[in-house]
């Protein structure tokens, strides 16, 4: 005998377990379950907005070279150097908020990077005119075009060398000594040029005659990265210390002339490049006539491939299966059965089918009227029909040509 349940002995019956109540967390519960992946996408989806605005809303930026930019091309190091030693540093992002700061302190220094020349000429100027000091970090052609100083780019610093001497007798080169010569850009031209890693007359460092404008060739002189090598801290200091403001502007496209416009790739490149893609052009023509494939008239060849001509034959018989076309198919059969008779009988190829006809009933002794319901005047309708004629032309066939 089955045991009975302690929950109801008195009845004797099973007690079912107790059900869950179907009220509102339960139903939540239920929703939050089938919708739970795309719930943690959402979530995950939050952390990454709070991390990104958290980022940019920081007190610092990553401009390359900028002074709030503590990563390793930034130039936050120089800036708080300066600082302790006396010097105000003001970044400025605009031309017009660095005019204004210039106002009333002539013997200010400015700072220019403008990788992407966005200075005008008269832009520049004014800024050399107003400054006491005009410190250009990697000028561009842009940018040396617009100074007007006589000073030009004379390429770049090897890549195998990584230091460079003074090689010139200005003070604050001297007192610096050797500096990275990692990425840097060369220039002639000035009164002074400091740091020429070759025999050519282009340096990292080039200096009008009064001290007033002075380029620099490589931002990695001031990059926080490699502040700390050689002589590059002490030659940024003394570049740009000596004044007890400094402002340290980094144009951006608002800067554009309005009056003017964005430079251009024609406004950027040496006036050489013209005539040296002209002559590239007409080289590529040159070698495209030169290696170019031309094409002549067509050549018949005869393919390296024998058919035979059984297969031939299997080949055609499949296709007017496949299209069912019984009547196609015995007008070849009862073609190909005449011109073998008409050659078997020596009759020509202009032979009628009457003449064959005739022919083949003289060589079996029959009468032609007894020979043309089979040989010309049957019409298959069905391929089992057409297989029995087949039968039936080729029999007569071997008769003629036996006899």
């Amino acid at each position: 005998m089955a045991p009975v349940s302690a929950g109801n002995r008195k009845t004797g019956r099973d007690t079912p377990p107790p059900t869950e109540p179907r009220g509102p967390g339960r139903k939540l519960r239920e929703w939050a379950r089938r919708r739970s992946s795309w719930l943690l996408i959402g979530a995950l989806i939050v952390v990454l907005a709070v991390v990104t605005v958290a980022e940019n809303s920081g007190g610092s930026d990553t401009a390359p070279l900028s002074a709030r930019n503590p990563a390793p091309n930034g130039a936050m190091a120089v800036a708080e150097i300066l600082r302790q030693h006396g010097v105000t540093v003001t970044q400025s992002d605009s031309f017009a908020n660095t005019t204004a700061l210039l106002s009333g302190k002539p013997q200010a220094t400015v700072l220019l990077y403008d990788p992407n020349g966005f200075l005008g000429a008269s832009q520049l100027h004014r800024l050399e005119g107003t400054a006491g000091r005009l410190v250009v970090v990697a000028p561009g052609f842009r940018t040396l075009s617009g100074l007007g100083a006589g000073i030009r780019n004379a390429g770049v610093v090897p890549t195998s060398t990584t230091t460079v001497e003074p090689g010139c007798r200005q003070a604050n080169a001297v007192a610096a000594g050797t500096v990275s010569g990692t990425g840097g850009f060369l220039y002639a031209g000035a009164e002074t040029t400091c740091y020429r890693p070759g025999n050519g007359d282009g340096g990292m460092y080039a200096a009008s005659a009064d001290g007033r404008l002075v380029v620099f060739g490589s931002t990695e002189l001031l990059s926080n990265q490699l502040l700390q090598n050689e002589g590059n801290a002490a030659l940024g200091l003394r570049t740009l210390g000596p004044a007890p403001e400094l402002i340290w502007y980094l144009p951006g496209i608002g800067d554009v002339p309005k009056d003017g416009r964005a430079p251009t790739l024609n406004d950027l490149a040496p006036p050489w490049v013209g005539f040296l893609g002209l002559w590239l052009a007409i080289v590529a023509v040159l070698a495209v006539l030169w290696r170019g494939r031309r094409l002549g008239p067509l050549v018949f060849e005869p393919l390296p491939v024998v058919v035979k001509a059984a297969e031939t034959a299997e080949g055609r018989a499949r296709l007017y299966q496949d299209s069912r076309a019984v009547a196609r198919a015995a007008d070849n059969l009862r073609a190909g059965t005449l011109a073998r008779l008409a050659k078997h009988f020596r009759l020509g190829p202009e032979a009628s089918a009457e003449a064959v006809l005739d022919a083949m009933a003289r060589r079996l002794d029959r009468a032609p009227q007894e020979l043309r319901p089979v040989v010309l005047d049957h019409k298959p309708h069905s391929e089992s029909e057409l297989v029995r004629w087949a039968q039936s032309i080729e029999r007569i066939e071997q008769e003629a040509i036996a006899r």
